[in-house]
């Protein structure tokens, strides 16, 4: 079985395909999906679309992006997250790209997850993009290790990963490490240990090879696999089993053990 850690199936193209979609997955024994929260407007189509099935989990956060929507406190976050869908806080962290100004709101709004993840025990999902110094600076300052997380569709180099696993986070990769001229994400995936390896594929962004360019879905979460499997020269079975594993200790879903 494969898990795909980060996916967004409330989004348009994906919601309304969803009979579609979990057909696809069991297919191609993609066991089960986690639905990634980006503002908390849109977080009850989260969870709506979490209901539908057993085996589709969410989270509750507001991306780093997103700057004219309800801005989240520790209270909030932790009201949402008690939710039994609801496995982890985020999509949270930093983005410069987006924010050149690095802003200084953007680096609260990340300690407010933080903390809320730590006051209600469940793990973080990190974005960072052009970011990565204070990504982990503020991880550390704030003792993510506790509850650990995720740095979601890692596209930095061998030397940060070091430092996101040092503090007891795990890695995960998206369709971008099928892509040619992806060298640097794919040194990592040949290096990151692998009990802290994930798979994902942000659906319905980043489609990996051979779809790449098209919507992205769940299902194709198994091309990631396999070229994650090939870079390290194991078996598509070690990544599956390894990577289900993964999920299953950090986010601790009620998937039964057979699935």
């Amino acid at each position: 079985m494969l898990v795909d850690s980060h996916c967004h199936l409330d989004f348009p193209g994906l919601a309304e395909r969803l009979p579609e979609v979990l057909a696809a997955m069991a297919r191609n024994q993609v066991g089960a999906a986690l639905c990634i929260g980006v503002n908390l407007e849109d977080f009850p189509r989260v969870i709506e679309v979490a209901e539908r099935a057993p085996n589709l989990y969410a989270t509750v956060g507001v991306h780093p992006e997103y700057t004219d929507v309800e801005e989240p406190d520790e209270a909030r976050l932790i009201e949402l997250a008690s939710h039994p869908k609801v496995l982890g806080i985020g999509e949270t962290g930093l983005d410069y790209y987006w924010q050149k100004d690095k802003p200084e709101w953007q680096r609260q709004r990340f300690r407010t997850h933080i903390r809320a993840a730590l006051r209600c025990g469940k793990p973080l999902i990190v974005h960072t993009r052009e970011s990565a110094a204070d990504t982990l600076e503020i991880l550390r300052e704030e003792g993510a290790a506790a509850v650990g997380g995720v740095m979601h569709c890692f596209t930095e180099n061998w030397e940060i990963a070091q430092q996101a696993l040092a503090i007891g986070f795990h890695i995960s990769f998206s369709g971008i490490v099928t892509f040619k001229n992806a060298t640097v994400v794919k040194e990592v995936a040949r290096n990151c240990p692998l009990d802290r390896l994930l798979i994902e594929t942000d659906s319905p962004y980043l489609a990996p090879v051979p779809y790449r360019g098209k919507p992205n879905e769940p299902a194709y979460v198994h091309h990631v696999a396999e070229e994650i499997a090939r870079l390290r020269e194991q078996s598509l079975e070690t990544i599956a089993v390894a990577t289900t594993a993964n999920f299953r200790r950090l986010f601790k879903p009620d998937l039964p053990e057979n699935r």
